[in-house]
């Protein structure tokens, strides 16, 4: 008989064969509402970085012991809950990093370069008129960091590719050659373009606020590839409208999958589906790599990527 499995996320196809396989999955929305009444002997659970699993949720699970998170964020988890039950939570660490930071570089050269009206300049036919106006350059220019972990150095690696000055803004500052800001306002009015790439929860909600954007100023440009939760998307949207920021590019939101209202019909934004780790060769290993801490959990081995709580 197959151990039963919680499934509260979205997965790839990839991901949902390997389940199926080796688990009897029970399916409900990101929030494990519409589980239904059989809960007793779920064992296991699989989330995303959307997920929301609540204390009571995991009350409601009596016989639960880990939760595999399919993304390296794991805020949604209520970790207090899952500590006071002896239950693990394990995440998809590192095989993600090269491609986030990858897509983190697209934003930034799609919103200073103006891509999306670029795109949309040429496929109207308005070059017969003229000439699209002047965009921003890139390289040389000044990055600040939000968060330098695995995806934040990979990214100001890819930034000295393009001969940016680099800083960055952290919970300490670490060894290596870039200059440390102890918060985000000082480091925002330091820079021509700012990245949020850390992790969500209560220490960070919005820790891009609008005296951050105040800061970055009418010449500066916002990059989130980091979690929605980061940034205050109100404040944000006001501060395109009003010309008090240059840009911004998204591939996160406060409420997935719904970006705030006011940021849709601005020019000045570019907006993604949360895809920056979403290619198939990634999505292939973070399903490897939950597959492979359900199997340790099972077997009663050592998990490979337990989260660092």
């Amino acid at each position: 008989m197959k151990p039963r499995l919680l499934k509260i996320a979205r997965l790839p196809a990839m991901l949902n064969d390997a389940l199926n396989a080796t688990y009897e999955v029970v399916e409900a929305d990101q929030n494990g509402t519409g589980v239904g009444q059989s809960t007793a002997d779920i064992c296991a659970m699989v989330a995303n970085g959307e997920s929301t699993v609540s204390r009571q949720l995991i009350e409601s699970l009596p016989a639960l012991e880990v939760i595999a998170v399919f993304g390296v964020g794991y805020d949604g988890v209520d970790m207090a809950a899952a500590r006071d039950r002896g239950i693990r939570v394990t995440h998809t660490p590192d095989v993600l990093t090269e491609d986030v930071a990858d897509f983190a570089m697209a934003l930034m050269l799609g919103i200073a370069r103006n891509l999306r009206v670029a795109d949309r300049f040429t496929r109207s036919g308005a070059w017969a008129s003229g000439p699209i106006a002047f965009s921003r350059k890139v390289s040389r220019a000044r990055l600040g960091i939000i968060g330098l972990g695995r995806i934040g150095a990979a990214i100001a690696r890819r930034a000295q590719g393009f001969d940016m000055s680099i800083a960055y803004t952290g919970r300490r500052p670490q060894d290596v050659e870039f200059t440390y800001y102890a918060s985000a306002v000082e480091l925002a009015a330091a820079v021509d373009f700012l990245v949020v790439a850390v992790g969500g929860g209560a220490s960070t909600h919005h820790l891009v606020d609008a005296k951050v954007l105040e800061a970055l100023g009418p010449k500066g440009y916002l990059i989130n590839v980091g979690r929605g939760s980061v940034v205050d998307e109100n404040a944000l949207a006001q501060a395109l409208a009003e010309g008090r920021l240059a840009g911004a590019a998204l591939d996160v939101y406060e409420n997935e999958p719904h970006p705030a209202a006011a940021l849709l019909d601005l020019d000045n934004v570019l907006l993604t589906p949360h895809m920056a780790s979403a290619t198939w060769d990634t999505r292939q290993a973070m399903s490897d790599l939950v597959m492979a801490n359900l199997h340790a959990w099972h077997s009663g081995a050592d998990l490979p990527t337990p989260v660092p709580e």
